[in-house]
């Protein structure tokens, strides 16, 4: 129906009406709600003072506050953290606050915690005993808790915070914690690796499968920062073997079904593997001939690409510019890439960098360590030329010192651009240690052995060490003392002292021997270290009753004690230092002493060793071989059984301590062992998989040894009937079974001797510490 204008304007002026009287219906209470206090009563406060209450309230005596402002006034109180309850009451012209004060925390403790004590607890707490208890505060503390279970693989932990109400409103605060079992990894597996196995994989990985000794090794349960960590290692591992494109696309962790334990699965992409093309080296700077700076170069065209070999490089360059007086010296490789052939072309391109100095070094954090042990790890020092490559040495050499359990190294701008400030922030960790065990050995059975050492003796870097061991048929006392850096020099002084005592089986006489032996290491190179030593020795074999001896024993223990004062070197070269092949290394050791600067004794004992290891069939088999070898020219004084060399199990498997060798069978009981001054062994072995179980932490290994010990010149044989100083090569094969287990690595040796003397002391097992060369 249309309507009229008249009617039009009529309904429109009545909504208009009608909606003017709802506006003022709503202004109006509004507008009378206004209050204006002339008295503000507080009440139930005994910690908070008035005057701090009505400050946080916002409210004044005389203020004209609306109800908007009271509400807020009760927020306020009650987000102060300081109050259980808050009621505002408006009464006429006074305001009456009423408040429940939150009780103080009279003491804090923890029940049901079994594995982390009080005190690793409190560390993670922010609540604090005599200070105002928070409720939100106390479940923020319970989830810290929980999260700190939780990093040792006790997900399952839960933690419930009580309250146990005290007189004078305390209260005390109570964490009840369930602990609950540590989900383990069960199982380890990569998705996308081609190249290396699962096997071979998990051995990078700080995280482990869980094992038999899964109560005592802690490497087997699910921690963010460690899978974390484990990501960039494998990332280290395939891009040191030119796999230059290897991604980790993901991680995955899920719980079983029991819920006892975590599958995880890391993705990988390994990609191509590269090698090196070619490699040169170009500047725009005058006063450098590249030429000179090729020659150093020693990676060639097809070795395998590596990041660690190229760092190596840059910092030989940087090394010969400063020695050229060539400041501020930046090295920047450039990689150009050949997807036909898989090579990287590297181009080394020598530049000045910015001139930058060193204003000065800041060491803090450390309590212990004195300032200097810190600062002589740095190459440089106040005033020099600042190089971030050495800035990054110098952090890796803090962390190697082991003396700090966090050591950051930072560089940020001093008093002006040019200069900057080394920041070193390390927070100490204990360095010392007290070892109490027993200990047991087949030829000089059971002893206790008692060790300390402390490796930052006074907080000097030092080292300082006592052990005494007290086998059934061999005691040693020893005292071992190192000065890394003697005179402030990169070199080590060592002074060692050992009284030892043995009666051991295999020899038919007892040993007494006092050695004192100070000695100096450094570097010759970046791979070479030479030693040069001072030995004092005194040894004495005794008559052991009711034992009687061959005649050359005899006349050997009849010569009395035997002073000998030599000195002597060994020179070490180790290609795993900086070396071209991540999975190949050699080690070279040759030494030699030279007594008769005093003493009774005069000869030149020289002993040489050469060992290599490789791993072959994508790194699932190590291969390693030994040569070793000695010789004793003596010229001076008796020529006795115990300064001659004694081949034992460590040398050539499958015989006694002086199975094999010279012997003279005119001794009345076992025939007497004499040692030789010549003596030659070879090692060969190969270490595999069995096929067990990852967590059993077993492996094989087959080897195959030979040698000889011979040669009795300068001997006195005199009523002797000897056998075996010609010499023959014995030969010996056999498998061992190493096993990781808590107490260390062992190995299991069955031997068979192929070929061997017929008074020869076989020995068919042994079990020792397996150790690496």
């Amino acid at each position: 129906m249309a309507l009229s204008c008249r009617e039009y304007f009529v309904r429109v002026f009545a909504i208009i009406a009608v909606l003017s009287v709802a506006w003022v219906g709503q202004v109006a209470p509004s507008l009378a709600q206004n209050f204006q206090f002339n008295r503000i009563v507080v009440d139930g406060n005994t910690r908070v003072g008035d005057a701090a209450v009505l400050s946080r309230a916002g409210i004044a005596p005389g203020q004209t506050v609306t109800a908007g402002q009271v509400n807020d006034a009760v927020q306020n109180l009650q987000s102060s953290g300081l109050f259980e309850t808050v009621s505002v009451e408006p009464q006429g012209s006074t305001l009456l606050i009423t408040v429940v004060e939150l009780p103080t925390i009279n003491r804090i403790s923890y029940e049901g915690n079994r594995r982390v004590d009080d005190d690793a607890l409190s560390a993670v707490v922010q609540s604090q005993e005599r200070r105002v208890f928070s409720p939100a505060q106390a479940e923020r503390d319970a989830s810290a808790i929980a999260e700190a279970y939780s990093s040792q693989g006790r997900i399952a932990a839960r933690v419930s915070p009580r309250v146990i109400r005290r007189q004078d409103n305390r209260v005390d605060l109570v964490f009840e914690v369930f602990e609950g079992d540590v989900v383990e990894v069960e199982r380890v597996s990569f998705v996308g690796n081609r190249v290396y196995s699962d096997r071979r994989l998990r051995r990078v990985l700080e995280t482990k499968q869980a094992g038999i000794f899964r109560a005592l090794i802690q490497s087997d349960t699910l921690v963010e920062d460690r899978v974390a960590f484990d990501r960039q290692v494998l990332s280290d591992f395939y891009t040191s073997r030119g796999y230059v494109d290897f991604r980790t696309l993901s991680t995955n962790a899920e719980l079983t079904e029991e819920r006892d334990g975590f599958f995880l699965v890391f993705t990988i992409e390994e990609g191509q593997q590269f090698r090196f093309g070619e490699v040169t080296v170009s500047t725009d700077i005058a006063q450098i001939d590249p030429d000179a700076y090729q020659s150093l170069i020693k990676v060639r065209p097809g070795v395998v690409y590596s990041p660690a070999l190229v760092d190596a490089e840059i910092s030989r360059l940087e090394r010969l510019g400063q020695r050229d007086g060539v400041d501020f010296l930046r090295v920047e490789p450039r990689v150009t890439r050949n997807d036909r052939d898989l090579t990287l072309d590297v181009e080394l391109v020598l530049t000045r960098g910015p001139r930058v100095f060193v204003e000065r070094i800041d060491v803090e954090g450390n309590t212990t360590t004195l300032d200097r042990v810190v600062r002589r790890q740095f190459r440089i020092a106040e005033g020099d030329p600042f190089n971030p490559r050495e800035i990054r040495d110098a952090a890796e050499r803090i962390r190697a010192l082991n003396y700090f359990s966090e050591s950051n190294v930072d560089a940020r701008e001093g008093s002006s651009p040019g200069r900057v400030v080394i920041d070193v922030d390390v927070e100490e960790q204990p360095t010392g240690s007290l070892n109490f065990g027993g200990a047991f050995s087949r030829d000089d059975g059971f002893g206790l052995v008692i060790g300390f050492t402390e490796r930052n003796f006074l907080g000097r870097g030092q080292t300082l060490g006592f052990s005494i061991s007290t086998a059934e048929e061999a005691e040693r006392y020893g005292i071992n003392f190192v000065e890394p850096a003697f005179l402030g020099r990169n070199v080590a002084l060592g002074l060692t002292l050992q009284y030892s005592e043995s009666d051991s089986s295999f020899a038919n006489y007892d040993t007494e021997s006092f050695r004192f032996q100070p000695s100096l290491t450094f570097p010759i190179n970046d791979k070479g270290i030479l030693s040069l030593r001072y030995t004092f020795l005194d040894n004495e074999q005794l008559i052991r009753d009711p034992v009687q001896n061959g005649a050359v024993v005899q006349t050997e223990i009849d010569a009395g004690n035997q002073a000998a004062s030599s000195i002597g070197y060994t020179y070490t070269y180790d290609s795993r230092t900086n070396g071209l092949n991540p999975d190949a290394g050699y080690l070279i050791e040759f030494g030699q002493d030279f007594a008769g600067l005093g003493g009774d004794a005069e000869f030149i004992r020289t002993r040489a060793k050469i060992v290599g290891q490789r791993l072959a069939f994508n790194d699932e088999v190590t291969l390693r071989a030994t040569l070793e070898g000695g010789y004793l020219a003596w010229s001076g004084g008796v020529n006795r059984t115990v300064d001659r060399f004694s081949i034992g199990p460590s040398v050539l498997r499958g015989f006694e301590p002086g199975g094999i060798g010279p012997r003279d069978l005119s001794a009345p009981g076992d025939p007497d062992p004499l040692g030789g001054n010549l003596f030659v062994a070879a090692r060969f072995e190969a270490e595999f998989p069995l096929g067990l179980p990852d967590e059993l932490g077993i492996s094989g290994g087959l080897f195959y040894d030979v040698g000889n010990l011979w040669d009795l010149s300068d001997v006195d044989l005199t009523g002797g009937n000897i056998v075996g100083e010609g010499g023959s090569f014995r030969h010996v094969v056999g498998f061992s079974i190493f096993w990781d287990t808590a107490v260390g690595p062992l190995r299991l040796n069955f031997t068979n001797a192929l070929r061997k003397e017929d008074f020869d002391e076989e020995q068919t097992f042994d079990l020792t510490i397996s150790t690496t060369f």
